[in-house]
């Protein structure tokens, strides 16, 4: 047995080395390419991996030949008389006649082994030999990227002439993306490219006769000079702006044309809020934590690090301070997609009841030398106060509950803040919404400063039609003008002997139940507002009075969904409930407005002497762009001449305003190059009327009444 062993692993060891030498060549070709292509330290490693590969892959394949192996080898010989399974059988086990046998088949492999090796696949390892080292010669061989182009040895570019111009011949334009980008360095023949802002650019350009000067002339007048080094011509440009390029040497080309490079931007990051659910949300009593998880996107990573900016809001009304407070916060997953969580605790940071903390999350991009930061929408986690956890506790009883973000003008000031810097994220449609809907806290908070000067409320309930009366338009509407002052309620309040029997005034209305005033009304002591109004000097109520402006303003402007000119109105509201704030209460008697008198023969006359005229004058508006809206009629007539510089001029001013400026710039730069293109006179025709400022939507006429409309109208028309 102990020579049948040993032709065993002779077998094994002849597969290992068959096997090796059969990948061995492949692991240096793979090795050559590696260095060549990104360095000896990448080689180094690559090597070591393949021969590591390689003496596994040996190491399998020679175990394989196993026993079972073994025992169909042996069999395939006469002298093992298909027993060879017997070799490795318990002698105790067997019977006398497989013993014998056993016995016989010992003594005769022991005496004459057979030879188990493989024969050497000679064929096989020269084809992978010769495959191996000459895909290695040539990687060796290959030009290094950035090297220039070599020569072919004996033929050198002849220089070119009028009679002979140069054309391009071969072009390759490498592009290294900023570190921070991630990505690996591109090479491409082709000359129109894409490539990320900052980006570097290598071109090498061959002619098939050498220029006496080459450059690279943009659209924008810029020019890039060539420089020759050996028969190539090179240039480098750090992209920061899209542009269009041509070639230009001396001699001209043969075939100018146009090249587009286009430059992306690096996306500022973009955060998304994925607990809580809503922006405003409302404490559970005996809440002590607020869990809060962002998920924060950006085209080349974001930052591992973010900051968690903190607001505790203590008070109420405009007497509200702030506290702010910084958490450094660690994201988690890919770079380009980051989640950052964090569990307050309420007790650590301080909020009470009737506190607000308002967490926002700051995030930056990988971007260098300066990065991009993003923030997230402002959430807000109110914390009920006393009064509020009490109040719902109890059942018919009074309740006075006030909107949650109707609390002061701040707020709504920081709101229309927020939705402006959220304008590019938000459909139209939404933007308009929620405009809208802080233009109704707008016009909330101006009721309840309107109520200091005597202003009937919105919304109230109109007086029910009794039996000898009908409804007619003098009713007071659900909602109209509230600028409009209570006058009748003032004069009323002016009579020294003022009656105090309230349960007269209001017997011909019913209370209405859960209403505070209503309740005071019927059981207890009160007056109308214009009585509060009296507890504030002229001055005051001006300046009030010119607050309530600024809000109404504030409003129309929230509600058409133009928030940020509603900012400076919302702004000087501010600032005049800051001074009134801060002026003098007196106590005033209880006297009518002193109204200037009416000029009683100037009634029905016409006579409009000192009246302010209401007519608003039309002012034309001028030509949008006429520079091009020239150009544009001068297209037109295949017999005139454009001025191209006027587009490229206006061009230049106005690139920011137009979707796809490189466009244009392609169709002015093609005509430049072929006056006589009827084509690109077409196309750049077509441009310019894209590029064409749209005018203003006009007002649309009013739609034509019913027929029902339309006798209701007459008959007013009549009566007037």
């Amino acid at each position: 047995m102990n020579r049948v062993h040993q032709a065993w692993q002779r077998a094994r060891r002849r597969r290992w080395w068959i096997t090796a030498l059969l990948l061995v060549p492949l692991a240096l070709a793979l090795t050559a390419i590696a260095t060549r292509v990104a360095g000896i330290n990448i080689g180094s490693v690559v090597l070591l991996a393949t021969l590591m590969v390689v003496a596994g892959t040996a190491t399998w394949r020679a175990r394989r030949l196993d026993r079972h192996w073994l025992v169909r080898q042996l069999d395939t010989h006469a002298i093992a008389q298909d027993s060879a399974d017997l070799l490795f059988a318990d002698a105790a086990a067997l019977n006398p006649l497989q013993q014998r046998q056993q016995a016989r088949i010992t003594a005769a492999l022991q005496a004459a082994p057979p030879d188990l090796r493989a024969a050497w696949p000679t064929r096989w390892l020269a084809v992978s030999w010769c495959g191996g080292m000459l895909v290695a010669v040539l990687a060796a061989g290959w030009p290094a990227p950035g090297a220039p182009l070599p020569a072919l040895p004996g033929r050198a570019t002849p220089a070119a002439s009028a009679a002979q111009p140069p054309s391009l011949q071969s072009s390759r334009l490498q592009i290294q993306a900023p570190a921070y980008t991630g990505e690996a360095l591109r090479t491409q023949t082709a000359l129109d490219a894409k490539v990320v802002h900052g980006s570097a650019l290598d071109w090498s350009l061959r002619f098939s006769a050498q220029p006496t000067l080459a450059a690279l002339q943009l659209h924008d007048g810029t020019r890039i000079a060539l420089r020759r080094e050996g028969e190539a011509w090179v240039a480098q440009w750090k992209a920061a702006k899209p542009t269009l390029y041509r070639l230009v040497t001396e001699p001209a080309l043969t075939a100018p044309r146009l090249y587009r490079l286009d430059v992306v931007p690096d996306r500022p990051p973009s955060v998304r809020v994925i607990a809580p659910d809503r922006t405003l949300v409302l404490a559970t009593p005996g809440q002590r934590q607020w869990t809060l998880q962002f998920e924060a996107s950006d085209d080349f990573g974001v930052a591992a690090s973010a900051e968690l900016h903190l607001t505790l809001a203590q008070g109420s009304g405009e007497n509200i301070t702030f506290r702010e407070q910084r958490i450094a916060l660690t994201g988690t997953g890919p770079a380009t997609q980051r989640r950052f969580a964090r569990t307050l605790d309420l007790a650590t940071l301080g909020a009470g009841p009737g506190n607000d903390v308002i967490a926002q999350l700051q995030v930056r991009d990988n971007r260098t030398p300066t990065a991009q930061t993003a923030q997230s929408t402002s959430l807000i986690l109110r914390l009920p106060s006393e009064e509020q956890v009490l109040g719902t506790d109890l059942e018919g009883m009074v309740k006075k509950t006030l909107p949650a973000y109707f609390r002061s003008q701040r707020q709504i000031i920081i709101d229309a803040e927020a939705l402006i810097k959220l304008r590019r994220q938000l459909p139209a449609e939404e933007f308009v919404k929620r405009s809208d809907a802080i233009g109704v806290d707008q016009r909330i908070l101006r009721l309840r400063y309107g109520q200091f000067l005597g202003e009937e409320s919105e919304g109230g309930a109109k007086p029910p039609p009794t039996s000898d009366s009908l409804p007619t338009s003098d009713a007071p509407a659900a909602d109209h003008d509230e600028d409009h002052a209570h006058d009748s309620a003032s004069t009323q309040g002016g009579h020294e002997d003022h009656d105090h029997d309230h349960g007269a005034a209001q017997a011909g209305t019913a209370p209405v139940f859960g209403a505070a005033t209503d309740v005071l009304s019927e059981y207890g002591h009160t007056h109308d507002h214009a009585e509060a109004a009296t507890l504030l000097d002229p001055q005051t109520r001006a300046i009030l009075k010119a607050a309530l402006d600024q809000m109404w303003s504030s409003e129309g402007e929230l509600r058409q969904g133009r928030p940020e000119r509603a900012l400076p109105f919302a702004y000087k509201a501010l600032g005049f409930i800051k001074q009134v704030q801060q002026a003098e209460r007196i106590y005033l008697a209880r006297v009518g407005p002193e109204l200037p008198p009416i000029d009683e023969s100037r009634r029905m006359t016409g006579d409009r002497t000192d009246l302010g005229s209401r007519t608003f004058t039309i002012t034309p508006v001028d030509t949008p762009d006429p520079a091009i809206v020239a150009v544009w009629q001068q297209l037109a007539d295949t017999r005139t001449t454009p001025d191209l510089d006027a587009v490229s001029q206006w061009l230049g001013r106005h690139q920011s305003r137009l979707s796809d400026p490189l466009s244009l710039a392609a169709a002015v730069e093609e005509l430049r190059l072929a006056p006589g293109c009827a084509p690109c006179r077409t196309t750049l025709r077509a441009q310019l009327w894209r590029a064409l400022q749209r005018p203003l939507p006009q007002l649309e006429r009013r739609s034509a009444p019913d027929p029902m409309a339309q006798r209701y109208l007459d008959a007013l028309e009549g009566t007037r």
